[in-house]
C-alpha cells in the first residue's frame, strides 16, 4: 500500500504533481468566444486583461446575487489569471457547490487544483499530493457530465499521461481515454494522440501524428497552432514555419499569429526586425491570459533574439521581464543564469 509517509522520498509524489501541473504546458486554445452571463462592462474588462478591475465588478455583482454560480465562476477565471490560485478554487468551489452539473465548473477546478499543487510541491509535499487526487477528480467528473467537453477531455487525458496508476494514470488509461475522445471528435483525438506521444518522450510519434494533422487540412487554426507549439517545443524552426503558415490560411487576422511568427524567426535565426516586432506587438496588443501564448514566452524568445544579436544586457532584461511574470519559466531562469555567470 502506498503510505503518507512515504511521499517525501517516492517518485510517485514527483509524477503525481507533474501531473496536476500538465495545465501549465497544454496548447493554447484562444479565449473563449462567449463570456456567457457576464455583464457587457465585465466582459470588456476580462478581455482586456484587466482582471483585477474585473473582479471588484464582480464581486459588487456577487452581493446582489451571491447564489449566481456564473458569476463565481467568472471570479474564479480572473483570480486564476492573476496566479492567486487560492482563490480562484474558493471561488471555483462555490461554483460547483450551486450548479454542480456544469462540467466546465469542474474543469476550471481542476486545473486551479493542479497549478496549486505546483506551488505546493516546492513545500507542502502531502498537501501536493491531496491537490494531484483533487485535479484528477474534477477532470474526471467534467468529462462525465460532458462528454463534449473537449477541454476536459484533453485535460484528463494530458493527466492520465503523466499520472501513476494510483491517481488513474497510465498508458492504457490514457489511450482508452483518447479513443473516447476520437468517437467524439476525431480531430481532437489525433490532436491527443499526438500530446501524448509527446508527454511520453516518443518525438518522433507525435511528429507522425502532428503532420498527419497537417495533411488533412483542418479547418480548425487551433490544430495548426497546436502542431506550431510542438515544434517550437522541438526547435524545429522549419516545421514550425509550416504549420504557423498554414494557421494564417486559416484566420489571417487571429492575433496569436505575431506571436508564433516572432518565434519561428527567432528560431531561424533571420529577419530578428521582423521578429522583434511581432514579439513587441504581441506583448502590447494581446491581453496576457492562460488561453493564449504567455507573455512571458514571449519576453522568453526576444531574450533569445538578443542573445542571436550578441546584445546580452538587452536579453537579460527580457529574461527577467520573463520570470517577473512567470518565476516558473525554465528556459528563461537558465539562460539568465547562463548571462549572469559570464
Amino acid at each position: 500500500m502506498f503510505r503518507l509517509s512515504s511521499l517525501r522520498t517516492s517518485p510517485l509524489l514527483a509524477l503525481a504533481v507533474l501531473a496536476a501541473a500538465t495545465l501549465v504546458a497544454r496548447p493554447v486554445r484562444g479565449l473563449p468566444t462567449g463570456l456567457g452571463a457576464l455583464a457587457p462592462e465585465i466582459a470588456t474588462l476580462y478581455n482586456a486583461g484587466s482582471y483585477s478591475s474585473a473582479a471588484e465588478a464582480l464581486h459588487a455583482a456577487i452581493a446582489q446575487n451571491p447564489k449566481d454560480a456564473s458569476l463565481h465562476y467568472w471570479l474564479g477565471r480572473c483570480y486564476f489569471e492573476t496566479r492567486d490560485f487560492d482563490h480562484s478554487i474558493s471561488s471555483w468551489e462555490r461554483a460547483v457547490a450551486l450548479d454542480s452539473n456544469r462540467s466546465e465548473y469542474h474543469d476550471w477546478l481542476g486545473r486551479a487544483y493542479g497549478r496549486k499543487a505546483e506551488e505546493d510541491s516546492h513545500s507542502k509535499m502531502v498537501s501536493a499530493l491531496s491537490l494531484a487526487h483533487r485535479t484528477y477528480h474534477e477532470f474526471e467528473l467534467a468529462v462525465q457530465l460532458d462528454a463534449r467537453n473537449v477541454d476536459a477531455q484533453r485535460d484528463l487525458i494530458s493527466f492520465m499521461a503523466s499520472a501513476p496508476g494510483n491517481l488513474g494514470g497510465g498508458e492504457d488509461n490514457a489511450l482508452n481515454q483518447i479513443r473516447a475522445l476520437s468517437a467524439v471528435d476525431p480531430l481532437e483525438g489525433m490532436l491527443a494522440l499526438a500530446d501524448f506521444y509527446s508527454t511520453r518522450k516518443r518525438f518522433d510519434q507525435a511528429s507522425d501524428e502532428y503532420q498527419k494533422v497537417l495533411k488533412s487540412a483542418p479547418g480548425r487554426i487551433e490544430a495548426y497552432l497546436e502542431a506550431a507549439d510542438f515544434y517550437r517545443g522541438r526547435g524545429d524552426a522549419a516545421l514550425m514555419e509550416q504549420a504557423v503558415e498554414a494557421a494564417s490560411k486559416i484566420s489571417v487576422s487571429d492575433r496569436r499569429l505575431s506571436y508564433y511568427r516572432g518565434v519561428a524567426l527567432v528560431l531561424e535565426n533571420k529577419d530578428s526586425d521582423t521578429a522583434e516586432k511581432d514579439l513587441r506587438a504581441y506583448i502590447g496588443t494581446v491581453p496576457d491570459n492562460s488561453e493564449l501564448p504567455s507573455h512571458s514566452s514571449a519576453y522568453e524568445y526576444l531574450g533569445k533574439l538578443y542573445e542571436n544579436r550578441r546584445q546580452p544586457d538587452l536579453a537579460v532584461e527580457q529574461y527577467k521581464a520573463a520570470l517577473a511574470l512567470d518565476p516558473q519559466n525554465k528556459a528563461s531562469h537558465d539562460a539568465l543564469k547562463r548571462l549572469q555567470e559570464k
